[in-house]
């Protein structure tokens, strides 16, 4: 399953494939001419789930679960989803499916409250993320720092861009090249279990590394 998983959107002659990536329930919309036939596949492992919602000028459908797939002509809105076999995605997409580049791989480390101290089973982790940064060609390393809602969302976001340099630091002193790596902070605004206000949260606290 792990395989399928790679980029956005891959278009080839009238067929569309349409790989998750992660970031929630999308929109795409579909060329005009021709047929195009849309598939959802699933997500890496370890990756949250998502969704897509295929639109023309004629209506629109929600593929919402892996191997959904919708079929849109010209003029007409796209056809109902269907649950496809695996086995039968392998055999019309197979080629071009062994052609895409590697899934993204998702890496989550872990905080002392209102700190930048990793908590020490993160540590763990690090040679794991320089282990699959170094097995591929060119790779892109994403690091985002969150956090609980203890304190004030301002406060927060300071916060998570600290935590975001700590790990950054960190794989520097490990060997990887810091024109790989890109820094940002979601604060509060993201949270991997919905709290109310002024909640701690270890979950929370939290960085998340995604390597392309």
């Amino acid at each position: 399953m792990n395989g399928f998983s790679a980029a956005p959107l891959i278009r080839f002659a009238a067929i569309a494939l349409l790989l998750s990536s992660g970031c929630g329930p999308k929109r795409i919309a579909t060329p005009a001419p021709g047929r195009v036939q849309v598939v959802l596949l699933p997500e890496a492992e370890g990756a949250p789930a998502s969704a897509v919602t295929v639109t023309t000028r004629s209506g629109a459908v929600a593929l919402t679960a892996p191997f959904e797939s919708t079929t849109v002509s010209a003029n007409r809105p796209p056809a109902p989803p269907v649950k496809l076999a695996e086995a039968e995605v392998q055999r019309q997409f197979g080629r071009v499916l062994a052609d895409l580049p590697d899934a993204p791989q998702h890496f989550s480390l872990y905080f002392r409250t209102e700190s930048v101290e990793l908590a020490d089973e993160s540590r763990t982790v690090l040679p794991d993320v320089l282990r699959a940064a170094a097995a591929r060609t060119l790779p892109e390393v994403t690091v985002i720092g969150h956090t609980d809602t203890t304190g004030s969302a301002q406060n927060n976001y300071k916060l998570g861009l600290e935590r975001a340099h700590t790990v950054k630091d960190l794989l520097l002193k490990m060997g990887l090249a810091e024109t790989l790596i890109e820094v940002e902070s979601h604060g509060e605004a993201d949270l991997l279990r919905r709290t109310p206000d002024n909640t701690p949260e270890p979950r929370n606290r939290r960085v998340e590394i995604t390597i392309r």
